[in-house]
């Protein structure tokens, strides 16, 4: 693993809303040496496997990668819908990563999720303002009309108009459904939020509108992001640090920009010219840009090293950040 840059500092919340915690000391979230696992006819397939990193509070982290690296599978196990075999999640100095359901329950309102389907992720039974009080009635709120109050300045907040409250998703366009799964996900009003390809099933106009009004929320709330993109120039608009995974490790660590400009590792370069030579956008499969600049099979980090030490991994190409592109997923 290549460390680039240390990872910064994140600042305090400005109003506390989503850093109820900011005066204590050390990051937000630390993720010590995870590994998550799934069962195959071969054998458990490490899917995750020995990751570390830090989201400081306030701050943005993206993790990065290729389809099928593990960056989905880390987040899906941050958020516990996958439990991890071994490792720390630590969350404002509480492991979640072991912890059974009775005692994780009352500390999931703390990180939420966005998915990267913002129409399979929300009911289309439900309206919009049903759909985001659901979180306040699991919370707790008894009082109907104030999840209802609640959810309406929400759904306000996320810039979709007072007509929209009682419209069901199929009723919406998909980035006005990502603003109503991202209301949903400031419900309870966490200290973290998990976006998995949050603006990947979006066209490109519309990513640009979802990432400004993630930039806001978080400048109001001192909400801290961690980010799962393949996108490299989200990426680069979102997140402070970045962490890059290959075949479910981290290969690289850093500040975005000391990253994206001069990658330390390999598989980094490689990534970058993958995103932005003119080649893919003509049509060439990434992979073949990959294997050019490949180096060394002797590096660990090597494609070569990586396909030889994981043979069940699946050899998925990288996703060119191209609009036609931007559904695939993780």
């Amino acid at each position: 693993m290549t460390d680039n840059t240390a990872v910064a500092d994140g600042t305090e919340g400005s109003d506390g809303t989503a850093a109820d915690s900011a005066s204590a000391a050390g990051p937000l979230l630390s993720v010590e040496d995870l590994v998550v696992e799934y069962a195959t006819a071969q054998g458990p397939f490490k899917a995750v496997d020995g990751v570390d990193f830090q989201v400081p509070r306030g701050g943005s982290l993206a993790v990065v990668g290729e389809s099928g690296c593990g960056k989905s599978t880390l987040a899906r196990a941050l958020v516990r819908l996958l439990k991890p075999v071994s490792g720390r999640i630590v969350l404002d100095g509480t492991d979640i990563a072991a912890l059974p359901e009775r005692r994780l329950r009352p500390l999931r309102r703390r990180v939420q999720m966005v998915f990267q389907d913002p129409y399979g992720s929300l009911d289309p039974h439900l309206t919009a303002q049903q759909i985001v009080a659901e979180p306040l009635r699991v919370a707790g709120v008894s009082d109907r009309v104030q999840r209802a109050r609640r959810a309406a300045e929400l759904i306000d907040r996320v810039g979709l108009p007072s007509s929209a409250l009682e419209r069901r998703p199929p009723e919406f366009s998909g980035g006005q459904r990502q603003r109503i799964g991202i209301a949903r996900a400031l419900a309870s009003r966490p200290d973290l939020l998990v976006c998995d390809e949050a603006t990947s099933a979006l066209d490109v106009s519309v990513q640009a509108q979802v990432l400004d009004l993630l930039r806001e929320l978080q400048a109001d709330t001192g909400i801290a992001y961690l980010v799962i993109a393949h996108n490299l120039g989200v990426v680069r608009e979102i997140s402070t640090d970045v962490v890059v995974m290959r075949a479910g490790r981290v290969v690289e660590r850093g500040a975005t920009a000391a990253v994206l400009a001069s990658p330390a590792d390999p598989y980094t370069r490689a990534l970058r010219r993958a995103s932005l030579d003119p080649t893919t956008i003509r049509g060439v499969k990434p992979r073949a840009v990959l294997s050019a600049a490949a180096p060394d099979a002797a590096s660990p980090s090597s494609p070569a090293a990586v396909a030889s030490a994981s043979p069940t991994a699946p050899a998925t190409p990288l996703a060119p950040a191209t609009p036609s592109s931007e559904g695939n997923r993780s």
